[in-house]
């Protein structure tokens, strides 16, 4: 069983998710609170193994809470409109991050790949982040396009589409690769590139693509 905390200062999404999350059945909500603060505390409470935390809260926000939960599974609930704080969580390597208007089975799923050690990133957010980034340009790009040449071509081609913000299953049917194999790929991408998660990995390539524009 998945022992989850989740920390969102609205009550009706907290039960949502509540619902949701233990509809699953290898899933159980051990605590949820309203607060950063109160979430640090539940967890020294709890045997927790993944926290879902929303980024903007008051008190203590989601950013602060998982910088306290050192050591724990971290998965952000995001909206649009937050992406600076979506920027600053990259940079610490939380598990996941999925839309409040995401699918049940998308949040399921962000649960479990966090539990099993794997970063999870919505397509929506990956889509959006990217959207909202500029080109590093000059050396920056140099440098990017450098880390790159470890990757094989068949590597590139699959990073490509990860770049476009597409699930494994949408990139698949781009590459001719069933959604296991594509899961494969970017792993071994990711580990190539000392990149955390996809939308590091897609950062990249967008930097490295400012000396072909």
């Amino acid at each position: 069983m998945i022992r989850v905390l989740i920390a969102d200062d609205e009550p009706l999404i907290r039960a949502g998710i509540t619902t949701v999350l233990e509809s699953a059945g290898d899933i159980e909500v051990v605590a949820a609170v309203p607060n950063g603060r109160e979430a640090v505390a539940a967890a020294r409470r709890h045997r927790v193994d993944v926290a879902l935390l929303d980024i903007a809260m008051p008190v203590m926000d989601g950013l602060a809470a998982a910088g306290a939960l050192e050591g724990l599974r971290v998965v952000m609930l995001t909206a649009f409109g937050d992406e600076e704080n979506v920027r600053n969580a990259l940079k610490q390597g939380v598990s996941g991050f999925v839309l409040k208007s995401c699918e049940p089975d998308e949040l399921i799923r962000a649960v479990r790949a966090a539990h099993g050690g794997h970063a999870f990133l919505s397509p929506a957010v990956t889509r959006h982040v990217l959207g909202l980034v500029s080109f590093g340009g000059g050396e920056r790009a140099r440098k990017a396009e450098r880390r790159l040449e470890v990757l094989t071509p068949r590597e590139r081609e699959v990073l490509d589409q990860v770049a476009e913000g597409l699930s494994n299953a949408e990139a698949g049917r781009r590459v001719h690769m069933s959604e296991a194999t594509v899961k494969t790929y970017v792993s071994r991408i990711l580990s190539k590139l000392g990149c955390a998660n996809r939308v590091q990995a897609a950062l990249l390539l967008r930097d490295a693509q400012e000396d072909k524009a």
